[in-house]
């Protein structure tokens, strides 16, 4: 999946342009010609979502709102750059979250110190601070309209503290980020879908996300929307898969707590689910596919560890 893809409903798709094709997602949501951003991306994401707007007849003064589902990189590297493309927009963010828009050099020196310096620059280039006064921040229940079309914004802790969903009342459907984990098209077989957590660090709660799914399949949406990647259509099986695999990472952590054996037994038996799952791409294209995430959630479910351990 490349480019723009339309669910129908005002609901759209743009490609992040991040790393390679099918990895992120930005959710774009017109009504009335207005427009919303769920997640941005990198400031690499600009022009894509730039065509998209046009391709639907909005211009950049359409755009109302830019939301972040929480501000990790990858879905918030490029909100400064997208606040300066699109004057009249505001910032819908998490409060834990917001002060890391308003000046991101902390959110920076974060991001180098799990991905090294040299990657930062390169991949998460022009990270811009964004003006306080063009910042809203979204606790529990916040509601937002777009020419009336009501965004409510729900706590959502379990993949990090800054993190929300946001559900679409003219659709029911819901934009989850990262806390209702990963599900990359290439693994889809004959329509069924193949998630999987991201135990990413440094705020991975395994008990918070387990909470947070189950929320979000309480509201029964009829789909949500990951930013990796696009729109997932069986959320009660979703999330039933999601969770039982969720559990099972947590045993493997606390069987295998090296870095490297607890990595391996992560692929081997997500390479056993996609297996069942139907899936028939090689062991080196699955774990190509899933080479970083495989590497953050090792990272991210020993670190889990050692706050588990410092807390007992």
């Amino acid at each position: 999946m490349v480019g723009r893809v339309d669910y129908g409903n005002g609901i759209h798709l743009v490609d992040a342009d991040y790393l390679r094709p099918g990895l992120a997602a930005i959710h774009l949501i017109v009504e009335k010609g207005r427009a919303a951003l769920v997640d941005t991306g990198t400031s690499h994401s600009l022009p894509g979502v730039l065509a998209a707007l046009g391709e639907l007849g909005l211009t950049a003064d359409s755009v109302d709102y830019v939301i972040l589902t929480h501000v990790h990189l990858d879905h918030a590297g490029g909100a400064g750059m997208m606040m300066r493309a699109f004057p009249k927009a505001r910032l819908v963010v998490h409060p834990r979250g917001a002060r890391h828009m308003i000046d991101p050099s902390k959110l920076i020196e974060g991001a180098a110190a799990v991905y090294g310096a040299d990657y930062i620059a390169e991949v998460y280039p022009d990270i811009f601070p964004i003006e306080e006064a063009r910042v809203d921040e979204a606790p529990e229940g916040s509601e937002f309209l777009l020419a009336g079309r009501k965004l409510t914004c729900c706590d959502a802790p379990g993949h990090a503290y800054h993190h929300i969903f946001i559900q679409d009342e003219a659709t029911g459907g819901i934009f989850t980020g990262d806390v209702f984990g990963l599900s990359y098209r290439e693994l889809d077989v004959e329509g069924r879908q193949f998630v999987f957590p991201t135990t990413t660090p440094t705020q991975f709660d395994h008990q918070a996300m387990r909470q947070t799914v189950g929320r979000i399949v309480a509201l029964d949406p009829p789909a949500i929307y990951q930013t990796h990647y696009g729109q997932f259509v069986d959320v009660p099986g979703g999330a039933r898969d999601l969770l039982r695999r969720l559990d099972h990472l947590v045993v493997l952590a606390l069987a295998e707590k090296t870095g490297e054996g607890l990595k391996a037994a992560m692929t081997a038996y997500l390479l056993g689910e996609a297996r069942d799952h139907g899936c028939t791409l090689s062991d080196a294209a699955l774990t190509e596919i899933w080479a970083m995430d495989l590497e953050l959630n090792s990272q991210g479910l020993r670190y889990w560890l050692e706050k588990s351990a410092r807390r007992a």
